[in-house]
C-alpha cells in the first residue's frame, strides 16, 4: 500500500468517527434534558391564551386534532381558525366543532391580505391582529395536544425573559411504509440534532408543530409581516426572538403530528424540500449534517478497515450507538410509537436520508401546495406559470 492510500484509509477510519461520538453526545443531551425537564415543576401561571391555527385541507384524523384544543384543562382560552378559501373541506369540520363545543370560543377567518408568498403566515398574521389575548399558541391543523397542553407551554412565560416556548411532537401515523419512516426520522435523528443544539448553545429557533409566543415579542422582530416571504417560518420565528433577546425554551410537553399513506414519490419530494430548506436556510449547519451520518461511515470504514475485526467493530458500533440514541431520544423522551414498534426502520431510513442529502446538494426550486418557489437567502419567490 502507498502512503497515499494509506493517508486515505486513517483519514476515512478518523472520520467515521464523528458520527458515533455524535451519537453518544445527543444520547447524554437527551438524559440530560428530559431527566431535569421531568423534575421541573412550573409556576402556576394561565392567563388567557388565543389558539392560532392555519389550516388547510383534512387528513385521515383531523377533526380528533381539532378536538383536543377544545378539551383544555385551562381557565380561559379561545380559537381561532384561518382558511384560505370557503370551500376549505376544514371548513366543515370547524363548523361541526362550534356545535359541539358551544362552550369554547371558536371562530373562523377566511382569506387574508396577501402580506407576502407564505400564504400560512399571512393567515397567522390576520389571526394574531383579530386576538383577544396577550399570550398566542401557534400549532398546524396536523396536531393534536393532551389536556395539560396549554398549562405546560404557558407557564414559562411568567418570566418576562421568555420569548417563545416551543415542543417536540411524536408521530401518529398511518399503516404505510413511507409515513411510518418519515415519522421514525423525525423523532429518532432530527429531534436528536434539535436537543444537542439546545445543549450547546441554547435554542436559537423553534419546531413548528407547537410555537407559543406573545403580541409583544411579535411586534419586537416586526410581526409575522418580517417572515411572510420566509419558508421556514417557524425556524426564522425563533431565530428573530432569540435575535431580539429573548428565551427559546424547549418544552417537555410533546405534541403529535399526523403522518397520511403516501407514494414513495410523495415521501421522497417532501424529504428532498425539507433537506434543500435547511441547505437554503442554514448552509453551515446542512454541511456539518454529513459527520452524523453514520451509516455510509461505517460501510466506507468497514470497506477499507486493514482488518475484518476493525470494519466489523465500526458497523457494530453504529449498530449498537444509533438505536440507542433513537431509542432515548425517539422512545424514552418523545414517546413516538413507530420508533417503538419498529427500530429497525431507523437503519433503512438512515441509507435513505444519505441519498436525500445527497440529492439536495443542488438547486434552489421547492414545490409547495402544487406551486413551484425559488428560494433565496430563505425567502420564496412563485415561479410564473407554475
Amino acid at each position: 500500500m502507498t502512503p497515499a492510500h494509506a493517508a486515505v484509509r486513517y483519514a476515512v477510519l478518523l472520520m467515521a468517527i464523528a458520527p458515533l461520538a455524535y451519537y453518544v453526545f445527543s444520547s447524554a443531551a437527551a438524559w440530560r434534558f428530559f431527566s431535569r425537564e421531568r423534575a421541573r415543576k412550573l409556576p402556576a401561571f394561565s392567563p388567557p391564551v388565543s389558539i392560532l391555527k392555519a389550516v388547510r385541507g383534512v387528513d385521515f384524523a383531523t377533526y380528533e386534532n381539532y378536538t383536543s384544543f377544545c378539551r383544555q384543562d385551562y381557565p380561559e382560552y379561545e380559537i381561532i381558525f384561518a382558511l384560505n378559501d370557503a370551500d376549505d373541506p376544514a371548513g366543515a369540520l370547524i363548523r361541526r366543532l362550534m356545535q359541539e363545543f358551544p362552550e369554547r370560543e371558536i371562530r373562523l377567518l377566511i382569506g387574508a391580505e396577501e402580506l407576502g408568498t407564505n400564504r400560512k403566515v399571512n393567515k397567522l398574521a390576520r389571526m394574531a391582529a383579530e386576538a383577544r389575548y396577550e399570550i398566542l399558541a401557534l400549532s398546524d391543523g396536523d396536531v393534536r395536544v393532551g389536556r395539560n397542553y396549554l398549562r405546560e407551554v404557558v407557564a414559562p412565560f411568567a418570566s418576562e425573559k421568555i420569548g417563545a416556548v416551543t415542543s417536540f411532537y411524536a408521530g401518529i401515523t398511518e399503516n404505510n411504509l413511507w409515513a411510518q419512516i418519515e415519522a421514525a426520522g423525525a423523532a429518532s435523528d432530527f429531534f436528536a440534532g434539535v436537543l444537542l443544539a439546545d445543549w450547546m448553545e441554547g435554542m436559537r429557533f423553534a419546531l413548528g408543530a407547537s410555537i407559543v409566543t406573545t403580541k409583544t415579542w411579535l411586534a419586537k422582530i416586526g410581526g409575522f409581516a418580517a417572515i411572510a416571504d420566509m419558508l421556514a417560518d417557524d425556524y426564522e420565528l425563533g431565530r428573530r426572538v432569540a435575535a431580539a433577546g429573548g428565551t427559546v425554551l424547549l418544552s417537555r410537553e410533546i405534541v403529535w403530528t399526523l403522518y397520511p399513506a403516501q407514494t414513495f414519490r410523495g415521501f421522497w419530494e417532501h424529504q428532498v424540500r425539507w433537506a434543500r430548506t435547511v441547505r437554503l436556510c442554514r448552509p453551515l449547519s446542512y454541511a456539518g449534517l454529513i459527520f452524523t451520518h453514520g451509516l455510509p461511515w461505517a460501510l466506507l470504514a468497514f470497506c477499507v478497515a486493514p482488518t475484518k475485526l476493525l470494519g466489523v467493530s465500526y458497523l457494530a458500533a453504529y449498530l449498537i450507538l444509533r438505536l440507542t440514541m433513537g431509542w432515548l431520544v425517539g422512545v424514552w423522551g418523545v414517546g413516538d410509537e413507530t420508533v417503538r414498534r419498529k427500530p429497525w426502520l431507523i437503519p433503512v431510513r438512515d441509507a435513505i436520508n444519505f441519498a436525500v442529502w445527497l440529492a439536495s446538494l443542488a438547486g434552489h426550486r421547492i414545490v409547495w401546495g402544487g406551486i413551484t418557489y425559488r428560494i433565496d437567502g430563505g425567502r420564496m419567490s412563485p415561479i410564473r406559470g407554475s
